[in-house]
């Protein structure tokens, strides 16, 4: 017999090579990019720094999903707004 779990988590799949660029421009068009773009900065660095030690991309990952999350509770606001334009903009790109 094996000490292995029969059913192992599954990690949640990376975040498109171009969420954090994505993530970034909703926030710089959003009502409160006077404070949450210096703070996305700041955690995007925060996990460079640990990506860096640990040779992995799971706290840049991490960030970005921290950061979708935030936008996605947000009140209904320009940021909303700036996030279905962005959406639509990259499915139109996609299909042109």
């Amino acid at each position: 017999m094996s000490a292995q779990p029969d059913h192992a988590p599954v990690p949640p799949a990376p975040p498109a090579p171009t969420a954090a660029a994505q993530v970034l421009a909703q926030l710089r068009i959003s009502d409160r990019a006077d404070t949450w773009v210096p703070a996305f900065q700041q955690d995007w660095a925060r996990g460079l720094e640990d990506s860096r030690h640990s040779y992995s991309l799971s706290p840049l990952h991490d960030v970005v999903r921290t950061w979708q999350a935030r936008l996605e509770a947000a009140p209904h606001s320009s940021c909303n707004r700036a996030m279905a334009a962005l959406r639509s903009a990259s499915c139109c790109a996609l299909s042109a």
